[in-house]
């Protein structure tokens, strides 16, 4: 007999990881689901070679400035690929403000549900913008945006 947990599945641990055995370790059910979304918002669209389309328009903010319009964009960007890249998940509610400690930060706020459970879960996905300091400075992160 399956477990009813089983459709939430198995897979690499996000960031990929040596376990203590040597393997690749790997993550599974609930917190499978968790790694899945911060791939989905951490990946651009464009980024995949075969699967162009796939990720989360938010890198498209990346420029723009800390405000109540782009951080309204980032829930829009976040919960449209959240749904269309995550078939496991039945509700979710993306709110966004910028860090009071960090001004080039905007933080993603997620509650989301499992398919078929009724307990919320929660995380929260830190976006960098870029700053005119960062610009004008040519940091030399090429471009990453930390995440």
């Amino acid at each position: 007999m399956s477990n009813d947990k089983d459709f939430l599945g198995k897979g690499f641990r996000f960031p990929v990881a040596v376990n203590l055995n040597g393997g690749v370790s790997s993550s599974v059910l609930e917190e499978n689901v968790r790694q899945s979304i911060f791939i989905i918002l951490g990946t651009a669209p464009g980024e995949r070679l075969m699967r162009p389309d796939f990720g989360c328009r938010i890198h498209d903010l990346m420029f723009a400035p800390n405000t109540d319009i782009t951080a309204a964009r980032a829930e829009v960007y976040c919960e449209e690929a959240i749904y269309k890249y995550e078939p496991r998940i039945d509700k979710v509610v993306c709110r966004a403000g910028a860090n009071p400690d960090a001004p080039n930060r905007l933080d993603v706020k997620i509650e989301y549900v499992i398919a078929g459970k009724h307990e919320k879960r929660n995380l929260v996905f830190p976006f960098y913008l870029r700053t005119d300091e960062d610009i004008a400075g040519g940091s030399d992160d090429s471009g990453a945006n930390g995440t």
